[in-house]
């Protein structure tokens, strides 16, 4: 999966509009290969998008768990820390 798109679940905050809809870009650019599509594409990249992202709301609202919410500040650090560590080595 692309490592741009980041778990969007279980987060406090809850994930906002605008993250869902940043993710659902990035899946839609991957699959398509676009990263920006011409005008002759440009309708069905953004109608593919309007529905990841429609999905993907109704997906992270009915996903239900019992472990307690996540840090967003906890989560990024731990990312940034793989992140050195990936590419030290």
């Amino acid at each position: 999966m692309c490592r741009n798109i980041k778990m969007l679940f279980n987060f406090d905050p809850p994930v906002t509009d605008d993250e869902i809809r940043a993710a659902s870009l990035q899946y839609v650019r991957k699959i398509s290969g676009f990263s920006k599509p011409s005008k002759a594409n440009e309708g069905a990249f953004l109608a593919a998008v309007d529905e990841v992202a429609g999905i993907s709301t109704r997906l992270l609202r009915s996903l239900e768990t019992n472990a307690p919410p996540k840090s967003r500040e906890e989560e990024a650090a731990k990312a940034k820390a793989r992140g050195a560590e990936r590419f030290r080595a």
